[in-house]
């Protein structure tokens, strides 16, 4: 079973369909002892990164990430869902020097795009909103059968940045060269949407439902 986290800021349905069509059992989840029963679980999420945190520790759903994390089986996140696995983050933050708290899962800090790319240069539309493409290095389940290049949906403000590079399973260019999808282990998380990026985004999802090794 393919568990997918509710702790009031994901588009749930959506991800539940995607999965569903792929042919994968997926259900809603919120209470901790039902996280743990998940073969697979995904944490989504839409919104700001200190409201996402406060929603975990709300729903205390926070430390059953953590401990599903610790079981070893695969876990993914989804946009928010991405960047609440990270250390921390610059959004609401109290300053820049003291960003907010992460579930700390991968090592790393989620920051905000500069619109000021430099003189003689047009200022960067934030969030990046749209179509584009992926690049990922190495043998990687997730992304069996995708061709390098493939385009994928974002909608975001703001972009991880993993402590150590080997986390980065996947980057994209939007400005600069920032880390598409990252990977530890058995955590994979992904910036853009795989639930509203069409065929490519059903071939990550069915991946991850399906793969013996992610």
């Amino acid at each position: 079973m393919i568990g997918i986290l509710d702790y009031g800021m994901g588009n749930l349905r959506s991800v539940q369909k995607a999965i569903e069509r792929v042919g994968g059992d997926a259900h809603i989840v919120a209470n901790p002892e039902d996280v743990l029963r998940c073969d697979r679980l995904i944490l989504p999420g839409v919104g700001a990164f200190a409201d996402g945190m406060a929603h975990l520790q709300e729903h205390g759903a926070a430390q059953a990430v953590l401990d599903f994390v610790a079981t070893g089986k695969p876990l993914l996140g989804i946009c928010l869902g991405m960047q609440l696995l990270f250390d921390s983050s610059t959004e609401d933050a109290p300053s820049p020097d003291s960003p907010a708290a992460g579930l700390g899962v991968l090592p790393g800090i989620v920051t905000r795009f500069d619109e000021d790319q430099g003189e003689g240069k047009p200022r960067l539309k934030v969030p990046h909103m749209g179509w584009n493409q992926i690049r990922w290095s190495g043998d990687s389940a997730l992304f069996a059968g995708l061709n390098q290049g493939d385009n994928v949906y974002f909608v975001h403000g703001y972009y991880c940045t993993p402590s150590r590079p080997e986390h980065v399973a996947a980057t994209t260019d939007y400005g600069q060269t920032f880390c598409a999808a990252a990977h530890r282990d058995n955590v994979w998380a992904m910036q853009f949407h795989p639930e509203k990026s069409q065929h490519v985004g059903l071939g990550i999802l069915k991946n991850f439902a399906q793969a013996r090794d992610v």
